[in-house]
């Protein structure tokens, strides 16, 4: 073999090791779209209906597991859920069985 096929077959192998493909239809995960609850919240939110999954504090702290501390309750809005100040963070839409369970 030639000393510049090895080159080439070289440089072909060192292309294919860093090609990376990106999936431009990938939805953002559940961690993604995350909106945490700010101080201050506001005490009236308006009267629509655009579900919202929330993380509650259930106020349980227990010395051994499981011991669910949190809890997942679908809101109106995220208004309404931020409302609740026991209310930690939500997602956009309804929780689904399994993860209130």
């Amino acid at each position: 073999m030639k000393p510049s096929s090895i080159i080439y077959v070289i440089c072909i192998l060192i292309t294919a090791c860093t090609a990376q493909t990106t999936d431009t239809t990938a939805k953002p995960t559940k961690l993604e779209s995350v909106t945490v609850c700010k101080d201050p919240r506001s005490p009236m939110c308006t009267r629509e209906y655009n579900p919202v999954c929330a993380t509650k504090d259930t106020g349980v702290r227990c010395v051994r597991t499981p011991c669910p501390s949190t809890e997942l309750k679908t809101y109106a809005t995220g208004c309404t859920a931020c409302a609740d100040k026991k209310v930690i963070s939500y997602t956009e839409g309804k929780c689904t069985e399994e993860e209130t369970n």
